[in-house]
């Protein structure tokens, strides 16, 4: 499984609405503020290695503000949007993550077991761990018969099975016989309050099956990679 944080985006914007409820705001400092994240961070959200001196401090401390107030006043932290994809998540740990989907916006597409297809394939959690019984019977030396027939229909040989010989295929048919093993490919964007919540319920922790949990972890990790101060102390304190 890999673990990719394309961007994170509106933290000018996360910024600037920090300073609205008081009336503080003015178009000029407004302006100050987009100038100095463009100076500090690259397209990617990701803080600079050679921003300046003078710059970097004046952004530490408006994300400083920024989180002392946000974590309480959530809707600060809806204006930054973290964008996420993944490589090879089980299918099974792809559904637990998309019972989250409403806090992504539904903003979530996956590999469809519908338009594309799978052969023998799994997870890397999963490999090592479990053997399909095609496979199994294949190190065994057995052989399936390509061809059966059960209630004078011929089912065709497939993947963990037999399809229906006319139907053998239709994608939709095929998927049926499709393992929660199968490693599954997804992008996502969620906003960093939103994300808070799903960090709370699937890191290492929690509950959660191993490797959402190793997924969701990885996502911390980079997260703090770009911008130090969205780390797993505010993660937990979002009040979400």
């Amino acid at each position: 499984m890999n673990i990719y944080v394309n961007e994170i985006t509106g933290i000018a914007d996360a910024i600037v609405s920090m300073h609205m409820s008081k009336r503080s705001w003015t178009r000029e400092k407004e302006i100050a503020i987009r100038d100095t994240c463009e100076k500090v961070l690259s397209r990617q959200g990701k803080i600079l290695d050679d921003a300046g001196e003078e710059d970097l401090k004046k952004y530490e401390e408006w994300i400083g503000s920024l989180i002392k107030w946000g974590w309480r006043h959530i809707t600060m932290l809806r204006f930054i949007d973290i964008s996420v994809t993944v490589e090879g998540l089980h299918r099974a740990g792809q559904d637990d993550w998309d019972s989250h989907a409403a806090r992504f916006n539904n903003r979530i597409i996956r590999s469809s077991t519908r338009l594309a297809s799978f052969g023998y394939e799994m997870s890397d959690w999963y490999d090592g761990k479990i053997v399909p019984t095609d496979m199994a019977l294949k190190y065994l030396g057995m052989n399936m018969p390509e061809q059966i027939e059960k209630d004078g229909e011929k089912y065709v040989k497939t993947v963990n099975g037999y399809i229906r010989e006319d139907l053998k295929d239709s994608a939709d048919v095929k998927r049926g016989l499709y393992m929660l093993s199968i490693p599954s490919n997804f992008i996502f964007k969620i906003n960093l309050t939103e994300w808070g919540h799903v960090f709370k319920e699937r890191n290492s922790q929690g509950t959660a099956n191993p490797e959402v949990k190793m997924c969701c972890e990885a996502i911390a990790d980079q997260i703090e990679e770009f911008q130090p101060m969205f780390n797993r102390e505010l993660f937990l304190k979002i009040k979400n």
